[in-house]
């Protein structure tokens, strides 16, 4: 009994959503264009700053009203929500591995979507920026990143255009870290819903133009 397969309605959600995952990964493009979003971060620390880029996704699946279909892909190591956006398709990725894995995730899925890396938008914090700030980056290096650093090597490219999103920086060298890894304070967590309204507005109105053929800017 221990090797044999419950029937269909015995299959715990977390199964289902795996193989109903897996079906949607393997469905050919659709007729639009196909764009994956990934914010950077470590698993099971969402509320700190250097995981700035799982709260941006989080409120993106919100407004893409997808916010309930996560599902795990254990191929890819990483949960997974895919959404219409006009004729285009956007997936939504959160790794499930540490930051400076964070790479192989990404790699993984645009390799099981068939998206080139000027097709993945990664999502991350940016220590030169000032809470509140963002930018859009079109390639380049890490910049110190080690979570972008691995997409880098992992994609084994820089194309990949890069939303920054500034959690600031504290003015002792020997701060950053518990910096990066700390969470919002009371005051910044006050800045964070517009900032996530502000990031969800420009990474939407960057994809919208690209599916249109439209020159790709950085902002």
């Amino acid at each position: 009994m221990g090797g044999s397969m419950p029937p269909p309605g015995l299959l715990g959600p977390g199964l289902w959503m795996n193989r109903a995952m897996s079906w949607l990964v393997l469905e050919p493009r659709p007729p639009g264009k196909r764009w994956l979003v990934a914010g950077l971060g470590n698993p099971g620390l969402p509320g700190t700053r250097h995981s700035v880029g799982i709260a941006v996704l989080g409120q993106l699946a919100r407004r893409l009203g997808v916010a309930e279909s996560w599902a795990r892909d254990r191929r890819c190591a990483a949960d997974l929500a895919l959404a219409p956006l006009g004729d285009a398709q956007v997936v939504l990725l959160r790794p499930r591995r540490l930051m400076n894995a964070n790479g192989r995730s990404v790699a993984r899925a645009a390799e099981l979507f068939g998206l080139t890396a000027e097709e993945v938008y990664l999502v991350h914090d940016e220590l030169d920026k000032p809470l509140g700030k963002l930018a859009l980056k079109l390639g380049g290096s890490a910049r110190g990143h080690n979570g972008v650093r691995s997409c880098i090597s992992c994609l084994n490219s820089s194309a990949m255009p890069r939303l920054r999103v500034g959690i600031g920086r504290p003015t002792h060298p020997d701060e950053v870290q518990a910096h990066v890894l700390g969470c919002f304070s009371p005051a910044e967590q006050e800045l964070l819903p517009p900032l996530l309204e502000r990031a969800t507005d420009l990474l939407l109105d960057h994809i919208r133009e690209r599916s249109q053929g439209r020159p790709m800017l950085g902002i």
